[in-house]
């Protein structure tokens, strides 16, 4: 496990959109038996040849909700003011959701809720946190003190870089169909350990665990807004108010979400700096006939239940291998509670598989497509994996699962 970024987003150093971002190990293990199944199993994965691969890479800011998070912009921040009006976001946020419609209290979750959502977790629930903020702070711990200040001698005098954290971290944790707590631990407890003076977290509807997982993240300001809002929020800052304090606007924003946090984003690049900007979240694996069909089935499934417009992608070499996939995916899908399942069922719908000739196409099509999570399973996995260029997490072996 490890932050879903290398903390350079928070310092003064850019990233690309397909930089390898982060590499996951685990034991490469191959599986002895090889996993077939008939092939008039129910096909969940529809498979496409791989040149109409390209027509599956669609721009990540969806023209409609640009349009519509445009609207939300000029609503909370009237006539281009310099920030945002508390009055107007508290309006938008009640009719999106993300408090509700009866709320009387402000916009932010404060400090001393927070940790009474962390006090009130049960003891595994407890541990689990704090395993995992421990994990991440060690990991992007070390991230951050691999960059380092360079100075060099020059005629006549030196040059040289050095590297400083920004002030304030905006980051974002989605808070629609589930809490993820894991965003908020992997934002910002990476922007502590860059040195930003001041971490806010934006999540709508926060779930107790979301208030616990800011707690021990050390969060500096909660907003309870999501959506556009909460990145406008976090972009141009709140003044303060009789409706909530004020809210500093951020210099670098990051962190997952849907279609309107991303089109968002799209118009503060510039404002402020971003992550990057992201399509729906996906998972593409790599695998040949050693691959085992239950976890490759089980990590498709995995993701595709984050959302209806997750994506579960499959490169193989071995179409057997492909139907035992299928037909684990039907298996295991038919046992899924709702509403995963239904989520994981719809978004199976924009998903699909690829046969390939061979490992070396497996790997052209993963680095068009740069998908946000990688995982490989073959033969030689670790081997495969370093010929990949273009990717957010690669995730090694059966063992690294993801």
């Amino acid at each position: 496990f490890t932050a879903s970024f290398p903390n350079s987003d928070f310092c003064d150093r850019s990233i690309g959109r397909t930089t390898s971002q982060r590499l996951i190990f685990g034991k490469d293990r191959i599986s002895s038996s090889r996993l077939y199944s008939s092939s008039k199993s129910t096909s969940m994965l529809t498979l496409i040849t791989p040149d109409k691969v390209t027509l599956e890479i669609k721009d990540p800011v969806d023209k409609i909700a640009l349009s519509q998070v445009q609207s939300i912009l000029s609503e909370i921040r009237p006539n281009n003011s310099p920030s945002i009006d508390p009055s107007a976001l508290l309006t938008v946020a009640k009719r999106l959701g993300d408090v509700p419609a009866d709320h009387e209290g402000t916009y932010t979750i404060s400090k001393e809720e927070c940790k009474a959502a962390f006090e009130a977790l049960g003891e595994t629930e407890r541990n689990a946190l704090v395993n995992i903020h421990n994990r991440v702070k060690v990991f992007a711990e070390a991230q951050r003190a691999s960059v380092q200040d360079v100075e060099v001698d020059i005629p006549g005098g030196k040059a040289g870089h050095t590297v400083s954290p920004c002030k304030a971290a905006g980051c974002y944790a989605p808070g629609g169909r589930y809490p993820l707590p894991s965003s908020v631990i992997m934002t910002a407890v990476t922007a502590r350990a860059a040195g930003c003076e001041k971490v806010i977290l934006s999540s709508p509807r926060p779930a107790p665990i979301t208030m616990a997982a800011a707690h021990i993240a050390n969060v500096d300001i909660f907003l309870c807004v999501g959506g556009a809002q909460g990145i406008f929020s976090m972009a141009y800052g709140i003044p303060s108010s009789t409706a909530g304090i004020e809210v500093p606007s951020c210099d670098v924003i990051v962190g997952p979400g849907n279609k309107w946090v991303t089109a968002a984003k799209s118009m503060v690049n510039g404002h402020c700096g971003i992550d990057m900007l992201a399509g729906p979240s996906e998972v593409l694996v790599i695998c040949d006939d050693t691959a085992n069909a239950k976890v490759v089935a089980a990590d498709l499934i995995a993701q595709a239940e984050h959302d209806v417009v997750a994506r579960a992608i499959l490169l193989s070499t071995d179409a057997a291998t492909i139907d035992a996939i299928n037909a684990e995916l039907d298996a295991q899908l038919s046992s899924l509670p709702e509403p995963n399942q239904s989520t994981a069922r719809e978004a199976m719908k924009q998903s699909f598989a690829v046969l390939c000739k061979d490992i070396n196409e497996a790997v052209s099509l993963s680095d068009d497509i740069a998908p946000e999570h990688l995982e490989i399973q073959t033969r030689n996995a670790m081997e495969v994996g370093s010929r990949c260029a273009n990717y957010g997490g690669l995730f090694v072996g059966t063992d690294a699962a993801e």
